[in-house]
Order: structure tokens, then C-alpha cells, then sequence
């Protein structure tokens, strides 16, 4: 179309061309006395015309000449850029396929011609500069050449242009915390991390490095909080995260030195964790372990109560073994001759809901025991006792009922209860 546009513009300047000067009689006279010039006035049109191009050849022709030079210092810096940007890329190139001897002679080449005091400095030499020594100082970690390494690092992080290529340095402080954390250096890496921008310490990439760095310091309760962020900014895909969640939360229950503790960790689930009965019955197995049942107080702990309401509220989603794992800690907690919150109401409840049920035939039996129902108690230990597996709740049924026949004075029911206790494999 545009062509078809232009022929039609030129027909136009050709017909106006002939309409004009095809048959045009008029003279242009010139008078310089004692002469007189006669001119066709077509050949005056035309003579000024070329002199307009002439003129105009000529002045560009100067203009020309005028920037030769700074044409010449043009294609000399794009020359030096081009050699430089191609030493980089040579020299990544090199440390990606793991010729780490040739990445950093490639290295050292593009640095020296940045480092040159004539050379012209590209809009992007900041950049160049920290990417150039990054490959060097990635080469010398991955031969070993600490020292060397460090040197290369500290370079890219003061460029001789000031504060150029601020992203690139970031970069090279957050390789510079993973290579601490590689090396057990949590000084190092925890330095390195605080000496990135805000923006950049927000980052993902950061964050994830404050994770792996709570984690070497064992500050579980720090790594919880890095992995919750995490988790909230879909870093991790949802399985990984509920594993990595769950996993930091076990190991911070496992270090709570006491029950104000525990109870902070405890009240720092959030969301269904809360209502988890895995997470209840790790945290009633803590308490135990830190000695909380046998403090000489007579009301639950705080953390005790809740944790037994709520693993008692998911008893139907624990597996077996999980089950009798409950007995065993509910039973600690049931044993104590306080007012027991209804929680013989709630064991005789499920107990009839589900009669053939072995653990809560052994929890309802020890209520009864602890209560003086020492009836009641015998039958349903007895079921419990032949209804259970072997291992640990199971020779405790037995040993209960030895007990039980101990105190009503039946010295053969206590002597085969505890033969039948000996005999249990745990």
C-alpha cells in the first residue's frame, strides 16, 4: 500500500513538473551592468534546485567529517564491551559445564579489561564487574580456594563505580549466606543476611536461608515462625510444607523446658493444627517426660487440659497404636483425686458407644481404680487385658489387676495376674 502511495506522490510532482515547465515562455534577466544575462526560467528553477543539493551534500559531508571521531570512540567502546560481555559469558559458560581453571582465567580477563583506566565503561560495567567476580568466586569455592573465594566476593561487593548494579550485589550477599550455612558458619551467614537491603531480605530466597540458619543455630521456635512465612507465600508446595511444619513443631515441643513454655507452643497452632489429636497426644508425651504429673498439684496444668480435650475429641482418627499410645498419657492425668472435669462421664459414654474397644475399656477401668470402683474396675480390665495386644498397655492391665486382687486379698488372681504381666512382650 505504501508503495502504491508513493508511485501516485511522484505522478503528482511529474504532472505538476510538466504543467509548469513544459511550455513556459518566461524569462528570468539579469542586469550586471555593462551586461544583461536572459535566463529560461525553467533552467533558473533547476539551478537552484542543485544548488540546494550541493549545499546540502556539503554541509552533511562536514557534519560528517566532524563526528568521525566520535563515531571512532563509539566503535571502539562497543568493541570493548562486546570482548568483555563475551569473556563473562565464556567464563559462565566454563563454571556451568565444571571447568572451573578456565572460568576463572575467563574471569580474570574480563576484569582486567574492566579494571583498564582508559577503557570506555559501558552504561552496565557495574554489572559486568560483580557478575565477572562472582564466577571467579563460585569457581574458587568449588575448588576449595577459601581464601581466594572471599577475596573474589568482597571485590563484587565494592565495585570501583559506586553503587552500581545494586541487584547483582544483593545476589552475591545471598551466595555468600548459603556458603556460610554450607559450612556450619551460622556467625557468617547470620552477618551476610543482615547486611542485605529490606527489599531483599524479604525475598524468598532469603527467607529460606533464615530457615536453614534457626535451623544450625537449633532456634526451633525461629525456624517454626520462617516456615510458617514460607508456607503463607506458597514457597512450599502444601505437602512439604505440612511436613517441614510438623516436623519444627515435634522439635520444638521436644526442647520446652517447662509447662509455661509448652503452652506457648501449644497456643501457637494455628488454624485445624489446633484441633490435630497428633499434635495434643506429642504434647501431653512432653509434659509427662518433663515431670508436670507429678509437680504435687492437684488441678490439671493449662496445657495438660487442653491438649486431653482435644486429642480426646479426635480419639476416632487415630490409628491403633495411636489409641493405646493415649491410654497410656490419659491414664497419668486421670489418676488424680481432684475433681476430674467430667472426664468419667466422657470415658463411660464412649466406652458404651464402642463396648469392644480395648483402650477405652483399659482408660474406664483405671478411672474406676483411681475412684475406689474396684468392681467395676476388675471386670473391664480383665477385658481389657485379654483384649489387647502385646506391649506396654497390656502388661499394665495386668499389673493393675494384680494389684487389684493384692488389696482384696486373693493371693492366686494376683499371682496369675502377675505371672500374665512377666510374660507380656513389650
Amino acid at each position: 500500500m505504501k508503495g502504491i502511495f508513493g508511485w501516485l506522490w511522484w505522478a503528482s510532482v511529474a504532472v505538476a513538473a510538466a504543467l509548469l515547465m513544459g511550455d513556459n515562455p518566461a524569462i528570468v534577466t539579469l542586469f550586471w551592468p555593462p551586461w544583461r544575462v536572459d535566463l529560461s526560467f525553467n533552467l533558473v528553477v533547476l539551478a537552484l534546485l542543485a544548488g540546494f543539493v550541493l549545499t546540502y551534500a556539503a554541509w552533511r559531508g562536514v557534519a560528517l567529517l566532524r563526528e568521525l571521531p566520535q563515531r571512532a570512540r563509539r566503535w571502539r567502546a562497543l568493541q570493548h564491551e562486546r570482548a568483555t560481555v563475551g569473556l563473562v559469558l565464556q567464563a559462565q559458560s566454563h563454571w556451568l559445564a565444571g571447568r572451573y581453571v578456565r572460568a576463572q582465567t575467563a574471569a580474570r580477563e574480563a576484569i582486567e579489561r574492566l579494571r583498564q583506566p582508559q577503557a570506555p565503561a559501558p552504561s552496565w560495567s557495574g554489572t559486568l564487574w560483580v557478575l565477572a567476580h562472582l564466577v571467579a568466586a563460585e569457581s574458587a569455592h568449588a575448588l576449595g580456594q577459601r581464601a581466594q573465594r572471599d577475596a573474589w566476593l568482597q571485590a563484587a561487593l565494592h565495585p570501583p563505580h559506586g553503587d552500581a548494579a545494586p541487584e547483582a550485589r544483593e545476589g552475591v550477599g545471598l551466595r555468600a549466606a548459603e556458603w556460610a550455612l554450607e559450612a556450619g558458619d551460622a556467625a557468617a551467614a547470620a552477618q551476610a543476611l543482615a547486611e542485605l537491603p529490606q527489599g531483599a531480605a524479604r525475598r524468598i530466597r532469603a527467607v529460606r536461608l533464615r530457615l536453614r540458619l534457626a535451623q544450625l543455630r537449633r532456634d526451633t521456635q525461629g525456624a517454626l515462625e520462617v516456615a510458617r512465612l514460607l508456607a503463607k507465600h506458597r514457597a512450599l508446595s502444601p505437602e512439604a510444607a505440612q511436613t517441614l511444619l510438623r516436623g519444627l513443631w515435634r522439635d520444638a515441643v521436644r526442647e520446652a523446658a517447662d509447662a509455661q513454655a509448652l503452652l506457648a507452643i501449644w497456643r501457637g497452632l494455628q488454624g485445624a493444627e489446633r484441633h490435630d489429636p497428633r499434635r495434643a497426644l506429642a504434647v501431653l508425651q512432653r509434659a509427662e517426660a518433663l515431670g508436670l504429673a507429678s509437680d504435687g498439684g492437684v488441678a490439671l496444668p493449662r496445657v495438660v487440659d487442653e491438649a486431653m480435650r482435644v486429642a480426646w475429641s479426635g480419639y476416632d482418627q487415630l490409628s491403633e497404636d495411636e489409641r493405646q499410645e493415649l491410654a497410656l498419657r490419659l491414664e497419668v492425668w486421670l489418676a488424680r483425686p481432684a475433681d476430674d472435669g467430667g472426664w468419667l462421664g466422657r470415658l463411660e459414654q464412649a466406652q458404651r458407644r464402642a463396648p469392644n474397644d480395648a483402650a477405652l475399656q483399659y482408660l474406664c477401668g483405671h478411672a474406676f481404680r483411681s475412684r475406689g470402683l474396684w468392681g467395676k474396675a476388675q471386670t473391664l480390665l480383665q477385658q481389657a487385658a485379654r483384649a489387647l495386644p502385646a506391649g506396654r498397655l497390656r502388661r499394665r492391665a495386668w499389673v493393675a489387676l494384680a494389684e487389684l486382687a493384692e488389696q482384696r486379698g486373693d493371693a492366686a488372681a494376683a499371682l496369675q495376674a502377675w505371672q500374665e504381666a512377666a510374660c507380656t512382650d513389650l
